[in-house]
C-alpha cells in the first residue's frame, strides 16, 4: 500500500518527470486508485505527462477509466477532446451503458462523439442504441456518423435500420449506402434498389457502386433492368457494376438479346471520362465483343502510353485476342499507325488463326524495322510449316539481327527443316553474336546425324569460335557419341573452350558416372581461375559421394573465390565429416574464406564445429566474431543441448 500512497503522491507533484515515472508505474500496477490524477493530467501542457497518463489509462481500463475520461470530451480544447476519443475507442466497451446513455446526452456533439466510439466497440450490442440514433435523432450528423459507426462494426443485423435509413436525406443516404456495402445483407439489395428511383444522380451512382462491391449476384437482374432508363454517366456506372458481378466469361450466360445489347452499352461505357469504367468495359467487350469491339478497343489502346499504361495496355490487348481476328483487326495491321500495328500484332499473338498469320506475312515486306520485328517474334511462335517459304525468303533477304533470330527460331525449333540446314549452317558465320547464337540453338535443335558431321569439322578449325560452337553444340548432340571431341576440347588452347567441354560433359550425369569425372577433375589445376571456378560450382551441385574429395582438394585453391565455391558445396551437403576441412580454413588470410567458412560450419553442424566456432568468438575480426555467434546460434537452435 506504502508503494501505492507513493505512486499517488508523485502524481499530485509538480515535476514533470516523477508524474511521468509515476504514471507508468500506475499503468503497469493497474492502479485503479490514480485514475481520476491520471486523468487530470490528461489536460496537462507537458507533452510527456500527457502522453504518460494516456497511456496509463489505457492500461488500467475499466468502467472507473470510462467514466473519467467522458468528461473530457467537453473540454474547449480541441486536443483534449481528440485524446479522451482516442483513450474511449480503446477502453470505451468495457462501459457501454454509459456509452448508449450519452447517445441521448442534450450536446449533440456529445452524442456524435458516442456514436463514434461505440463503433469501435465490436459488440453486438451497440447496435440497438445505434439504430436508434441513426433514426431518430434530431442531428443529421448523429445520424451520419450512428450509419458510420453500423458499418465499422459490421453486424448483419444492423442491415433492417440501415436500410430503413435510405429514406433520409442525402448526407445521411452517403454513410448509410457505405455502411451497407460493408455488411452485403442479402436484404439491402433490394432496398438500395429501391432508393435508385428516388435518388439523386450522385446518390444513385453510389448505390450502383455499392451493389457491384456487395457481391450479391441477384443484383445483376436489378441493374440490368436499369440500362435502358438510366442517363448516360449512371449506365456507365451499371455496367461497370455488372461487369464486376458476373466475372467476364460469365457475361455469355447472358441472353442473346441481352447480350447484344448489353454489348451496346460496353461500347458506350469505354467512352467513359473515368478509367475504372473504361477498364470494366474492356473487360467485358472482351467475351461479348465483336468487330466494332475491336476497332474501340484498338482505338483506346493507341492512346495509351506502353510504359506508364502497361497494365491496362495489356488488358486491351488481351481482350481483342480474345474476340478474335476480325476486318477492324485487318485494317489497322494494313493502314494503321506503327503504334497502332504493332498493337494489333500483339493481339494477333493471342489468337490462333491461319488467317492473322496469312495477313502478316502479307504485309510483312511493307513495314518498317520495329513492325516487322513485331510481326516475325508472333509468327515464328504460331505460323505452321506451310509459312516456310516465307521465312526462307526473309533469312536470303532481310539483315536486322532480331528478324534473323525469329527466323532462325522457327526453322530450328518450330519447323524443324533439316532439308535446309545448310542455310542454318552457313547463319554461324554472321557477323552478329547474338544471331550466332540462335544459328547454334537452330542447328542443334534440328538433330539432324549431318550436324554432327559439320560440328566434327568445326572442331578442327583454327577458329576458337568455330571451335567453341562445336564444342557446345557436340555435347547437346550427345556427350557419349562425341566422347573423343569434347575429352580433347579439355585441352585446348583457349580457357572458354575448355569451360564449355567441361559444361558439356556434364550433361551426361557426370556426378554418377565415375569414369566421366575423371576426365574433368584435372581441370581443378587449370591455369584459368574462371575454368576452376566453373567445375568447382558443378562438382559442388553432385550428390555422388565421389565427388567429396575433389571439393576438399579445391579448398586448397589460390584463388579465393573457388575456396568459396568449394566450401558452400561442403556446407550444402551437411555432412559432418566435412567439419574439419572447414575448421582448417578458420586461420586463412582471406577474410572472405574465413567468413565462408564459419557459416557453412552452422550449416553442418556438430559438436566440432560448434566448439570451433565458439573458438572464433574471440577473433580479432569483429565481422568474424558476429559470423561465428551466428552460426554457433543456428547449431544451439537446431540441435539443443546435445550439439
Amino acid at each position: 500500500m506504502s508503494g501505492h500512497n507513493e505512486i499517488l503522491a508523485q502524481l499530485r507533484s509538480d515535476d514533470p518527470a516523477q508524474i511521468r515515472e509515476a504514471a507508468f508505474a500506475a499503468g503497469q500496477m493497474g492502479l485503479e486508485e490514480a485514475i481520476a490524477l491520471l486523468a487530470e493530467h490528461i489536460q496537462s501542457g507537458n507533452l510527456g505527462v500527457q502522453e504518460a497518463a494516456d497511456r496509463a489509462l489505457r492500461q488500467i481500463g475499466g468502467d472507473v477509466v470510462v467514466q473519467a475520461v467522458v468528461p473530457l470530451l467537453r473540454s474547449d480544447d480541441a486536443p483534449i477532446r481528440n485524446i479522451a476519443m482516442d483513450i474511449l475507442r480503446d477502453v470505451g466497451a468495457h462501459d457501454l451503458q454509459t456509452l448508449f446513455e450519452l447517445l441521448h446526452d442534450n450536446d449533440p456533439d456529445i452524442r456524435i462523439f458516442m456514436a463514434d466510439i461505440l463503433g469501435t466497440s465490436d459488440n453486438r450490442s451497440a447496435i440497438g442504441p445505434l439504430c436508434e440514433a441513426l433514426l431518430r435523432d434530431p442531428e443529421v450528423n448523429v445520424r451520419y456518423q450512428a450509419a458510420v459507426s453500423l458499418g465499422e462494426l459490421g453486424f448483419s443485423e444492423a442491415a433492417d435500420c440501415l436500410n430503413k435509413a435510405m429514406q433520409d436525406e442525402e448526407w445521411v443516404q452517403f454513410s448509410v449506402i457505405e455502411a451497407l456495402s460493408k455488411i452485403g445483407a442479402d436484404s439491402s439489395v433490394n432496398a438500395l434498389a429501391r432508393a435508385l428511383d428516388t435518388s439523386s444522380d450522385l446518390v444513385a451512382s453510389m448505390i450502383v457502386e455499392a451493389l457491384g462491391e456487395m457481391g450479391n449476384i441477384k443484383a445483376v437482374s436489378i441493374l440490368m433492368k436499369r440500362l435502358d432508363s438510366s442517363p448516360g454517366p449512371l449506365r456507365n456506372k451499371i455496367v461497370k457494376a455488372v461487369v464486376r458481378l458476373m466475372g467476364g466469361k460469365s457475361l455469355n450466360l447472358l441472353a442473346d438479346k441481352e447480350r447484344e445489347k448489353f454489348r451496346v452499352y460496353l461500347l458506350a461505357a469505354l467512352e467513359d471520362e473515368e478509367v475504372d469504367v473504361q477498364d470494366a468495359a474492356v473487360a467485358g467487350l472482351g467475351v461479348v465483343g465483336d468487330e466494332k469491339a475491336s476497332a474501340a478497343l484498338l482505338e483506346l489502346a493507341s492512346g495509351l502510353d506502353a510504359d506508364r499504361d502497361h497494365e491496362r495496355l495489356l488488358a486491351v490487348v488481351e481482350s481483342i485476342g480474345a474476340i478474335g481476328f476480325n476486318n477492324a483487326v485487318e485494317h489497322v495491321v494494313r493502314t494503321g499507325e506503327e503504334y497502332s500495328v504493332r498493337i494489333a500484332v500483339e493481339a494477333i499473338s493471342r489468337m490462333q488463326d491461319d488467317r492473322a498469320n496469312s495477313l502478316l506475312m502479307d504485309v510483312f515486306w511493307e513495314k518498317s524495322r520495329d513492325e516487322q520485328r513485331a510481326i516475325m517474334h508472333v509468327l515464328s511462335e504460331h505460323a505452321d510449316t506451310a509459312a516456310l517459304p516465307f521465312f526462307l525468303n526473309v533469312l536470303d533477304r532481310h539483315n536486322d539481327g532480331n528478324v534473323l533470330k525469329a527466323v532462325l527460331y522457327y526453322l530450328g525449333m518450330r519447323a524443324r527443316a533439316s532439308e535446309h540446314g545448310n542455310k542454318l549452317f552457313a547463319m554461324l558465320e554472321h557477323p552478329y553474336d547474338d544471331v550466332k547464337e540462335a544459328a547454334l540453338e537452330a542447328c542443334i535443335a534440328l538433330n539432324d546425324p549431318t550436324m554432327v558431321t559439320r560440328f566434327r569439322d568445326y572442331f578442327h578449325s583454327p577458329d576458337p569460335v568455330q571451335r567453341m560452337m562445336a564444342v557446345y553444340a557436340l555435347g547437346k548432340l550427345g556427350v557419349d557419341d562425341n566422347i573423343t571431341e569434347l575429352t580433347a576440347a579439355l585441352e585446348d588452347e583457349v580457357p572458354d573452350i575448355r569451360k564449355i567441354a567441361i559444361e558439356s560433359l556434364f550433361e551426361s550425369n557426370t556426378c554418377t558416372s565415375f569414369d566421366k569425372l575423371g576426365l574433368v577433375v584435372p581441370r581443378l589445376h587449370d591455369e584459368n581461375r574462371e575454368v576452376r571456378l566453373a567445375l568447382v560450382e558443378l562438382i559442388g551441385s553432385c550428390t555422388s559421394e565421389d565427388v567429396v574429395p575433389y571439393l576438399v582438394q579445391a579448398l586448397d585453391d589460390e584463388d579465393d573465390w573457388v575456396v568459396v565455391r568449394a566450401i558452400e558445396a561442403l556446407g550444402r551437403r551437411g555432412e559432418r565429416s566435412g567439419a574439419e576441412h572447414l575448421i582448417r580454413l578458420l586461420d586463412s588470410e582471406s577474410t572472405l574464406v574465413r567468413l565462408k567458412a564459419v557459416e557453412n560450419l552452422g550449416e553442418i553442424g556438430g559438436k566440432m564445429a560448434f566448439r570451433a566456432l565458439l573458438a572464433q568468438m574471440d577473433s580479432d575480426d569483429p565481422e568474424v566474431q558476429m559470423a561465428a555467434q551466428s552460426a554457433a546460434e543456428r547449431i544451439r537452435q537446431n540441435e539443443g543441448e546435445g550439439a
